[in-house]
This record gives structure tokens, C-alpha cells and sequence, in this order.
């Protein structure tokens, strides 16, 4: 161990070592890495540390399935529209009075915490396209370690297409930030981080080969080391990018999911909120894109669907037959899609026999121009379907 190491992380260790359930190691490692020096010296204690992290939470994820013998009531909610969005917050930030506001369902709203007890769906009609807004029940400090029924509230998160956090600015948002993110963090959530750009191809034999050694922040030794934990033995790794060990040891979790979020900063019309909107962008607003609303008085809220939009990650695209006008509505896509993945949306025929389109919009240089199924459309875009 690093002789350089704080009084407070030598108590955190002492704390693990007294630990007797999972939950509780849990919490002591992550002080443990909380306070350890970030510097090269320590840079394996911290991959050891989110390894033992990673493990433990594995564990008690199993332990969960194991007691409820892998059945239980499910609180999934099943995706409709474009794309699906969490609100998510602690209890009382008004989450239900925003999904009211924004889609028009019925919740029970109240000025005292948890109101809501189920995840509540509706959809928010924006920009020709349907997006479904998920209200999970407010979570609570220890939520991913079992509280409640955090771990089932949390999964609604995870399956998420984007997570919109809501806190309420008559309080203090720094700190319902900090304790959401422990808990996006325990619960293996990455907010607004993109994975690393390292691919990891199998391979029959051959044991491991790395590309991109000049990428690699650290011991290349113990990139082996962190495939071998993962049980890969033979594959070649292709490392794309400038990154650490520990950036390493994120990309070949599988556990994790990482999601596009804002932060949607409610009661924006409460004493001090405008104090607290500021201190919340400072900390923040490096990492999130902070929008002050008012449910109550229905103040940004047509710019919260904006974002909400953006948010979403979505492009509408409008299809048209020869010598017609375009078809209404258009057909929602993921940004990024192409000619074929509209072409598959549409009908498996036309995918089949594809054989070029036309397209007017932004995504192409004039007008009806020709273009191959790999071609990237973006929102707003024509496209006539030329098939066999």
C-alpha cells in the first residue's frame, strides 16, 4: 500500500475491514477511493479499489435475484414513441407536476413526498413526434444498495434512453445533485460520460493482442491483467484513444450503461432560487445542461420540450413517393440512422430490395440528390425510396 495516503482514506480502510454486509463494504470503499491521492504512484490501489467496487455490487445484484427467486412484481415500463426519458429526482421535487404539465396524464400531485410509488409513463407530443416521459418515484440515499425499492426504480433508469434529473430549487441543489450521482454511480449508471473508445474482438486463439499501445495511460501489463479478470484470454483489443487504466476497466464493464442527461431545475419561481440556479450552474454546468423551469407556473416550459427533444437523441424524417408531396407524419429515427435503417423502419421489402434514394434536405449537397443506403440522414430530411 502507498505510504501517501490520507488519515481519512487509512479510517475508510479500517471501516471496510469492519464491514459484515456487502452494502456496508460498498460504502467504505467508496470512501476509500473518494480520498486516496489521485496520482500515478496510486493509480493501481484506485483500479484495485473499482474492481473489488465492481464485484461487490455484482454480488449483491445477485443476492437480490436469488431472494426474490428471480420473480417478483416487475415495475418495467415498456417503451412507445421515439424514444423513452426518466424524470428522476429525490421525493418532492415536483416530478409529478412536470409530467402532468409536459404530457397531460392524470398523476396525483401533493406538496409531501412520495406521492408517487410506481414509475407513472406519458407522452409528450413535440415537433410532430411522440416522446414517452418515465416519472420514477422519488429515490432515496441508499437506494441502489437495496433501500426501498431503489434497485427496481433504478433498473426503470438504466433501460432509459436519456435520463432528465429534476431538482427542486427552493432546497439545495448541489446536494440533491451529489446524492443522486452517488446513487447513478452505485447503481452503475454513467450520466453524461462517453464510453471509452477501446474495442475488445474475441478471438479463438492467439492470447491477447493490443493495438494502440501509445493510447494506453499506464501499465500495459495491466491492461492483460484487467482483460484476464474479465475472463478474456485470447482476443485483440484496439485502444482508439488517449486513456487510463481505469477508463479501461469502465470500457469492458459490462454492467455499465451510459446515458445523455440534463438537469431540469424545478420551482425556479421559489425564494432563492435564483442564488441557488447559480450555484447549482457553477458547480455543474461544466458537465449538464441546466434549465430553470416552474411547473407550477408553467414558466420555460416550451423550451423544456426543446431540450427534452434534443435530449431524446432523435431525427424526424419525411418520406415521399415520386411526383408526390411528403408523407405526414415523418418517421422518428435516431440521430445517426441511415437510408437502410429508415428503409427497415418502413418495411422489410423495401430494405430487401433497396436500391437508391433521393433526398432533399440538409443532409445532401443539392436537391433529389442519389444516394447509396449508407448514406447519414439528418432531421428534417426528404427521402423518395427507389426499391426493385
Amino acid at each position: 500500500m502507498p505510504t501517501n495516503v490520507t488519515a481519512e482514506y487509512l479510517a475508510a480502510e479500517e471501516e471496510y475491514h469492519r464491514a459484515k454486509t456487502i452494502p456496508e463494504k460498498i460504502r467504505a470503499l467508496e470512501k476509500m477511493y473518494a480520498t486516496v491521492p489521485k496520482h500515478k504512484g496510486t493509480e493501481k490501489l484506485r483500479l484495485q479499489i473499482k474492481r473489488k467496487l465492481s464485484e461487490l455490487r455484482r454480488e449483491l445484484e445477485k443476492q437480490r435475484q436469488m431472494k426474490k427467486g428471480g420473480g417478483g412484481p416487475s415495475i418495467a415500463v415498456r417503451k412507445e414513441g421515439a424514444a423513452q426519458i426518466a424524470l428522476v429526482g429525490l421525493p418532492n421535487v415536483g416530478k409529478s407536476s412536470l409530467l402532468r404539465t409536459l404530457t397531460n396524464v392524470e398523476t396525483d400531485v401533493a406538496d409531501y413526498a412520495f406521492t408517487t410509488v410506481q414509475p407513472v409513463p406519458g407522452m409528450m407530443h413535440h415537433r410532430d413526434v411522440q416522446i414517452q416521459l418515465v416519472e420514477v418515484p422519488g429515490l432515496v440515499e441508499g437506494a441502489a444498495l437495496g433501500k426501498g425499492m431503489g434497485p427496481q426504480l433504478l433498473s426503470v433508469v438504466r433501460n432509459a434512453d436519456a435520463v432528465a434529473i429534476v431538482v427542486d430549487l427552493s432546497g439545495d441543489p448541489v446536494k440533491q445533485m451529489k446524492a443522486l450521482l452517488r446513487e447513478f454511480e452505485r447503481a452503475g449508471i454513467k450520466v453524461n460520460k462517453r464510453r471509452p473508445r477501446v474495442e475488445i474482438k474475441r478471438t479463438a486463439m492467439g492470447g491477447i493482442v493490443i493495438n494502440g499501445v501509445e493510447n494506453i495511460k499506464g501499465d500495459v501489463s495491466e491492461v492483460v491483467k484487467i482483460l484476464r479478470d474479465e475472463r478474456i484470454h485470447s482476443a485483440e483489443v484496439t485502444v482508439k484513444e488517449p486513456v487510463t487504466l481505469e477508463e479501461i476497466a469502465d470500457a469492458l464493464d459490462e454492467s455499465l450503461v451510459w446515458k445523455r442527461a440534463i438537469i431540469i431545475a424545478n420551482k425556479g419561481d421559489a425564494p432563492g432560487s435564483k442564488e441557488n440556479y447559480e450555484r447549482l450552474l457553477e458547480t455543474y454546468g461544466d458537465r449538464f445542461k441546466v434549465l430553470p423551469v416552474s411547473a407550477k407556473r408553467k414558466i420555460q416550459l416550451e423550451k423544456l420540450k426543446d431540450e427534452l427533444y434534443e435530449l431524446a437523441g432523435i431525427i424526424r424524417v419525411f418520406t415521399k413517393s415520386p411526383g408526390e408531396d411528403p408523407a405526414y407524419p415523418p418517421v422518428p429515427l435516431k440521430r445517426g440512422s441511415t437510408v437502410m435503417d429508415l428503409a427497415e423502419k418502413i418495411h422489410k421489402d423495401f430494405a430487401r430490395n433497396f436500391r437508391y434514394a433521393r433526398v432533399w434536405g440538409k443532409s445532401v449537397k443539392f436537391p433529389g440528390q442519389r444516394v447509396g443506403a449508407d448514406h447519414v440522414l439528418e432531421d428534417g430530411d426528404i427521402v423518395e425510396i427507389h426499391a426493385r
